[in-house]
């Protein structure tokens, strides 16, 4: 079938219909988290990211699967195990559940598959095999690695020529590698590391050769779509290709996606800083949708810098559009229940544009906003309902206004006295409205999303409507 879905492949730098191997058929892959810690803000936003998108393909495709795996055996798990003295599952399971309770309370719905690396060492094992029988991989020093130089096309995701690949790589260089380049399929473990039996001692897998493993065991040679942080596709993915391609000889996946970095309040998230934001910490401050409203509202494609005033401006719009939904009153004749009675209403059709068009959620936003507008504009009761279940099937598609309306609006109340931005002068705002409202007008939506974003940075909150835009300061918006 031919997809109306549209994304932009870091592998071509273009955007293009969705390609799949078989008709009617999609498989996607994300890469997951690393277990040795609770989720930070970072992890948060693949998996809201990804989970919108899984939601566009089940509305158009009728079968999906979607893995995201854990990968619950790596050096870094190994340490925390030493230090409390434990085994790495018991590790690994607390992470596991703290990770699933986090993404439940964002409204991230569970992928079809999870896999987890210590239950594929035999998958793993028999691709390295492979990879060495086809002439791409070498045995040194108890260790295995990939012959980087036996594929010619390396380097064809990430735009780098392996001559230019050295300077600031993240490669080890080791007297046993052909090549620098080359990396880890598989190293030995001491006796007091985790370790399982393999043809070349007892080891445990390089962390490249984990997901071309469970990929080929769980959704085959060819992948429809490959998924994860901006950060992942330089070694990580770029060294997924080499191997699937160079084991099986085909296509490893027709389109990756890559979400963009995080940054707070201006500065890269580190532990160095502090500044490292715990979704779990989060919660404590805001409800779960507000935190996954504040992760979409900018293009996964561009950065995204959070800080009070974004999560403050995601409760504002959420209690704008739940006090619309709050008005429609309950038809107790037709016995139709505000939480439950929208699923069978199709969504709007600019949402579903907007979306299909490389998941251009900005646009999204500023359509429900419109549609929140109709509930109040509706002449008789008939009409706001019918509204109010457009907007709410609408929104399902973005994982948003899924509660009954009294409930959520009690969960955003907050205080509102805590905002610190310097207010633009109104005549700015509403100059930059006036650039925004030309910009759409003339079809260049990355320039008035962009616009969106500078004025909700400075603490101006939008609704556009039919007749207009509308605007207000964050800090005097009531909920």
């Amino acid at each position: 079938m031919t997809s109306t879905i549209r994304l932009y492949n870091t592998l071509t730098r273009a955007k293009a219909p969705l390609r799949t191997e078989r008709p009617g058929r999609v498989t996607l892959y994300v890469c997951g988290p690393t277990v040795y810690n609770f989720a930070h803000i970072g992890n948060a936003r693949p998996a809201v990211i990804f989970d919108v998108l899984a939601c566009l393909l089940r509305h158009d495709y009728p079968e999906v699967v979607y893995a995201r795996n854990f990968t619950d055996v790596d050096d870094k798990i190994n340490a925390a195990a030493a230090e409390a003295g434990v085994p790495i599952g018991t590790i690994t399971e607390g992470y596991i559940d703290a990770y699933h309770a986090d993404l439940q309370a964002l409204g991230v719905l569970p992928p079809d598959l999870e896999p987890r690396v210590t239950a594929h060492m035999a998958d793993i094992i028999e691709l390295i095999e492979t990879l060495i029988a086809r002439g791409h991989a070498y045995e040194a020093e108890g260790h295995v690695l990939f012959d980087v130089a036996s594929y010619s096309a390396y380097g064809a995701l990430s735009g780098r020529r392996p001559e230019d690949m050295l300077a600031g790589a993240r490669v080890e260089v080791a007297p046993y590698k052909r090549n620098p380049l080359d990396f880890v399929l598989w190293k030995p473990s001491t006796p007091d590391m985790p370790g399982w039996q393999s043809p070349w001692g007892r080891g445990r897998p390089g962390w490249h050769v984990e997901c071309t493993a469970m990929i080929g065991k769980h959704l085959g040679h060819t992948i429809d779509i490959h998924g994860g942080g901006q950060d992942l596709i330089f070694p990580h993915h770029e060294n997924e290709i080499a191997q699937g391609t160079c084991a099986h000889g085909a296509l490893y996946c027709h389109t990756w996606v890559h979400n963009s970095f995080i940054t707070v309040e201006g500065q890269k998230m580190s532990k160095s800083l502090g500044n490292v934001l715990l979704v779990r910490d989060l919660l404590s401050q805001a409800p779960g949708e507000a935190i996954r409203f504040a992760l979409l509202a900018t293009h996964y494609r561009h950065p995204l810098d959070w800080n009070p005033r974004r999560l403050a401006q995601s409760r504002q719009t959420l209690a704008r559009w739940y006090k619309h939904l709050a008005t429609v009153k309950v038809d107790e004749k037709a016995q139709i229940d505000e939480s439950a009675k929208w699923e069978n209403v199709a969504p709007d059709a600019e949402v579903l544009a907007a979306l299909r068009d490389d998941l251009n959620i900005p646009r999204v936003i500023s359509r429900l906003h419109q549609l929140a507008s109709a509930i109040g504009d509706a002449e008789n009761e008939v009409e706001a309902r019918a509204a109010a279940n457009q907007l709410r099937a609408s929104a399902a598609l973005v994982g948003l206004l899924q509660q009954p309306a009294a409930k959520a609006l009690k969960d955003l109340r907050h205080d509102t006295s805590q905002s610190t931005h310097k207010r633009l002068p109104a005549q700015r705002i509403e100059a930059l409205l006036d650039e925004r409202h030309q910009a759409r007008q003339q079809r260049d939506y990355a320039r008035a999303d962009a616009l969106r974003e500078t004025l909700e940075a400075k603490g101006v909150v939008i609704h556009d409507t039919p007749q207009g835009s509308e605007w207000q300061f964050a800090d005097e918006a009531t909920v």
